[in-house]
């Protein structure tokens, strides 16, 4: 989907990262000092960037309903940081009518951190459309994008089964075949939390069975110690009993 020009966007040995996922959680000495949403909203239409993108940065913070239209007009804003700021602030105040425009930007946006932070807005707007657009990201995106965009699958377990179903392919071919170790952690991650909520049948047992390869087979040791926990947190009596044996042996 993007060419080498896009992958350059983004310097390789900071990739993974963007310039607002080191956001602290809120705590009750961050909330005395949270910016006065009356303003912030008022901000967000400011003719200035700096102003728009420090008022769509707030709303990282604040969850107000009101800000969601306004932020989602910011998605389309010429100014890459006002985008991604956006974006994250809708991922703080997700609604349904946020999703299609999300998706829209997801398709067109030329700036690795913008589609970035449309990600991981999309995975907790926990919404069915949401499936396709991600799953799509995690096969053909920058690996900044592919790692969120295995974590926002894993969203699909608020949904429902179908989206659940539907998520399961794209992670195990993720697990198996990303060249970055941490997407395919991440990609384990995500099955394991997909798993806990699936009947044991046969997309089940062929997930198991991936988690279960990655472990044992893995080259990258993070990937198995993923894939382990993965096994771990869904309990089942297979990954257990090859854990424990592995062991055992010292294997591991």
């Amino acid at each position: 989907m993007y060419d080498d020009d896009d992958l350059s966007l983004l310097d390789p040995d900071v990739e993974l990262e963007s310039p607002l996922d080191k956001m602290e959680p809120l705590t009750a000495e961050s909330e005395v000092a949270k910016p006065n949403p009356e303003v912030m909203l008022a901000l967000l239409e400011n003719p200035q960037p700096q102003q728009r993108m420090l008022a769509a940065r707030a709303f990282c913070d604040l969850e107000d309903e009101r800000a969601t239209p306004l932020l989602i007009g910011l998605l389309t804003d010429s100014c890459p940081l006002v985008r991604v700021s956006a974006a994250y602030g809708i991922g703080r105040n997700p609604s349904k009518e946020a999703v299609e425009p999300l998706i829209s930007q997801l398709n067109q946006d030329w700036n690795g951190y913008v589609r970035k932070g449309v990600v991981w807005a999309l995975g907790n707007c926990r919404d069915r459309r949401c499936l396709a657009p991600l799953a799509d990201a995690l096969r053909t995106d920058i690996s900044a994008v592919r790692l969120w965009s295995a974590s926002a699958l894993a969203q699909m377990a608020d949904v429902g089964y179908e989206a659940i179903i539907g998520a399961i392919p794209c992670l195990i071919e993720a697990l198996v075949q990303d060249p970055i170790p941490a997407v395919r952690s991440n990609s384990a991650w995500a099955i394991g939390q997909l798993c806990k909520e699936l009947p044991s049948n046969i997309v089940y047992a062929t997930a198991i069975d991936a988690l279960i390869q990655a472990f044992a087979e893995d080259q990258d040791l993070g990937v198995r110690e993923d894939a382990k926990a993965a096994l771990l947190g869904v309990g089942d009596p297979r990954g257990l009993q090859l854990i424990e044996t592995l062991e055992q042996e010292g294997w591991f």
